[in-house]
């Protein structure tokens, strides 16, 4: 399909599920943040199933073509993988610096970097029973994941990531292989900490796509605009993407107005362009979504653009993340009428 829609990973929560308010008043958790939960642990696994089921059919009715569990079970994008590793020590977390240079509780690594077990493909299978669309799921990546843990065990900040990448690689073979059809690592602080990410975060990421035969993508972006309210006007780390094993790459260009020249250097990747701008609560135009995607047309292909919001959408009241998809949707038809294709 030319132009297909999708989110980037979150749906907002409902607030009968968790306390919105508790959530965005706190930088997201990455050790466990239970107390954000309003329903009891005995009945808390079957609301979240229930509210995925809304996140899935709120999809739907929006008109996505892609469509994910909306990370409906997790209290932030990263902690639920990296709370259930094995090697980390929960009860007595560490502290690291997140992207805004505030301490912040986070794994301790005590030991090595193991998956004990699958995490999401449990939620993953849910998602495919009550769909039939395209489907997509979120794994935090494995230099983000290194970046947001205290490493106490490893001689190294390159040799936990690549042991993270390991863990990553063996969920998404897992995932592919209970029928994904697109597996996203989201990699925030490649952007954030991009030397770093230089030395060794690409050489993670690889690790972490060796010998899949899926679709894989990338999420890069300036983090949640709940939280970090200002844009640069370019990324600090992008055109690295090129030599990443990834078929597709996720960015913003909506809210912070992005050059989309850059995309150029990007050649052969699909790309998943930003065209909802998360930090305004007005709902976008049909014609504002197709100027922003139209941005990126003279550098790359319309085959290769796909239609997402900058970033996961879970901070937004529902209605307002319903209109923005629904005006998304319609600037993809629109586009497709442009440009010659319907399917």
């Amino acid at each position: 399909m030319l132009f297909p829609t999708t989110l980037v990973g979150s749906y907002p929560q409902p607030e009968w599920l968790i306390d919105r308010k508790k959530l965005a008043g706190r930088f997201p958790p990455r050790v466990r943040a239970k107390e954000l939960w309003r329903i009891p642990e005995p009945w808390l696994a079957g609301a979240q199933d229930d509210a995925t089921i809304l996140a899935i059919k709120a999809q739907e009715d929006a008109g996505l073509d892609i469509v994910s569990d909306g990370e409906i079970r997790r209290e932030s994008y990263s902690n639920r993988f990296a709370t259930a590793l094995e090697g980390v020590d929960l009860d007595n977390p560490g502290t690291a610096l997140d992207r805004s240079g505030h301490p912040n509780p986070v794994p301790r690594i005590v030991g090595p970097i193991r998956r004990r077990h699958p995490v999401e493909v449990d939620d993953l299978k849910f998602l495919r029973r009550h769909t039939t669309r395209p489907v997509k799921m979120t794994v935090p990546g494995p230099f983000t994941m290194s970046q947001q843990a205290q490493n106490d065990y490893y001689a190294s900040e390159e040799e936990a990531a690549m042991a993270y990448a390991v863990a990553v690689n063996e969920e998404m073979r897992d995932l592919f292989a209970a029928g994904a059809d697109i597996v996203q690592v989201d990699e925030p602080y490649m952007q954030a900490r991009p030397e770093k990410a230089r030395q060794f975060g690409l050489k993670a990421l690889n690790r972490a796509f060796e010998g899949l035969t899926g679709t894989t993508a990338v999420h890069i972006c300036f983090g949640y605009a709940a939280i970090i309210h200002q844009r640069p006007s370019g990324y600090s780390f992008l055109p690295e993407f090129a030599a990443c094993s990834c078929l597709q790459v996720s960015i913003e260009t909506a809210q912070s107005n992005l050059d989309c020249a850059v995309l150029a250097r990007l050649e052969g990747k699909r790309i998943m362009v930003g065209c909802l701008d998360l930090n305004d609560m007005a709902i976008e135009t049909p014609e504002t979504v197709m100027a922003r995607i139209k941005r990126a047309l003279p550098y790359v292909n319309p085959e290769n653009v796909i239609l997402a919001p900058d970033c996961g959408m879970k901070y937004l009241p529902r209605d307002v993340a319903d209109g923005k998809l629904r005006a998304m949707v319609e600037g993809a038809r629109r586009l497709r009428e442009e440009y010659g294709s319907t399917k």
